[in-house]
């Protein structure tokens, strides 16, 4: 497979046009942009999810209810999952539907477990039932990858593991994934035994505006800022994760959903989408370089290791970057400032789907 030319966000964006594609987890940060982008390429879109769990949160903010067929419910049951793709009947299903939240994995393994490896598995199932599916695109983690701390990146064919419930659940969603690719999407029996392709996104950390998740460094920042007036507590500020906007992940995601479709057998399997090396950055220079930017903000440094995260996090993405013809178009100074600009324009009173439509207009063309 190829490198794109320098057209290849216009050519993406036109191929979605028309197409019928079905997102799950569409209520949360990054499912609502992937929608939204959707939206804007054209297709019918279809969204199943639980309700959103913050106010406020971004798929009110964009009215996408109302632009796409909503469907609320849980990715556990496997007959509302079954339901709506039935009910949709979607060319393409981009399954981002989880439980996202590292400390909240402490916190609730059990639901962490049952939605992230138990909700992938009926959105497989049904997908193996479903004949008109042609691509899947299955989301899991970075922190998929047994991580030796060891500051190297990983790549797709490296150990996965995980030493919390996040991270192992997102590992076991991911190996249930290749599992099935195995048993019943074999690329090699593409067109002989079945007619779908399924593919795996492992992303870094993503920021970009209309997030308002706990427990997460940019909401909990803006948070401080715009609506608590105080200083924001900071766990772990020599943590190092690979940064990048969210709008560099969802053309990921719909690159990889492209050619699925299209049957490029090649791009079957897993798939790392991360920054260069400028975009590892600590949590303290991310902060302090949101607050230059920002010109206001403050943060105090309270150590808490009861429930532990990795401390450097990489991803090697120079599969996607040869065969895909993906690479990051934004900086990390670049990402950074799109996303303090969304919030600063919308807590100055500017419409939350304007600010958003901006950024993926920029982005794709």
């Amino acid at each position: 497979m190829g490198s794109l030319d320098a057209q290849k966000h216009m050519t993406t964006k036109d191929f979605f046009k028309g197409k019928k594609v079905l997102v799950t987890g569409h209520t949360g940060f990054k499912g609502a942009w992937l929608a939204q982008t959707l939206v804007e390429c054209g297709a019918y879109v279809s969204g199943f999810s639980l309700p959103p769990d913050t106010h406020p949160n971004l798929f009110a903010l964009l009215n996408l209810k109302k632009h796409i067929k909503n469907y609320f419910g849980d990715i556990r049951d496997l007959e509302e999952v079954r339901s709506c793709v039935r009910e949709c009947a979607p060319d393409i299903i981009m399954h981002l539907a989880a439980q996202a939240i590292v400390r909240k994995g402490y916190d609730d393994p059990m639901f962490t477990f049952s939605t992230n490896v138990g909700g992938t598995v009926n959105i497989l199932e049904v997908a193996r039932e479903m004949k008109t599916v042609r691509a899947v695109v299955v989301v899991t983690s970075d922190k998929v990858y047994t991580n030796l701390e060891d500051g190297r990146a990983y790549k797709e064919n490296d150990a996965l593991g995980g030493g919390d419930p996040y991270s192992a659940s997102k590992a076991a969603a991911d190996i249930a994934t290749q599992s099935y690719v195995s048993a019943f999407f074999d690329p090699r029996m593409f067109k002989k035994a079945h007619e779908t392709l399924v593919g795996i996104a492992r992303a870094g950390n993503v920021i970009g505006g209309g997030d308002w998740a706990p427990d997460r460094l940019l909401p909990d920042f803006i948070r401080s800022v715009y609506e608590n007036g105080g200083s924001m507590l900071v766990r772990n500020p020599q943590a190092v994760r690979p940064w990048q906007h969210v709008l560099e992940v969802v053309s990921g995601y719909l690159l990889l959903a492209k050619y699925l479709y299209e049957g490029r057998t090649d791009a079957a399997g897993a798939w790392n989408f991360g920054p260069d090396a400028s975009g590892l950055l600590s949590v303290a220079d991310v902060l302090k370089k949101s607050c230059a930017m920002l010109g206001r903000g403050q943060y105090t440094i309270v150590p808490d290791q009861t429930k532990p995260e990795a401390r450097t996090l990489v991803l090697d993405a120079e599969k996607a970057r040869m065969m895909l013809g993906w690479y990051p178009q934004w900086t990390i100074d670049g990402a950074l400032e799109r996303t303090l600009v969304w919030y600063k324009k919308y807590y100055s009173g500017e419409s939350a789907l304007s600010l958003t439509q901006k950024q993926i207009n920029e982005f794709f063309i």
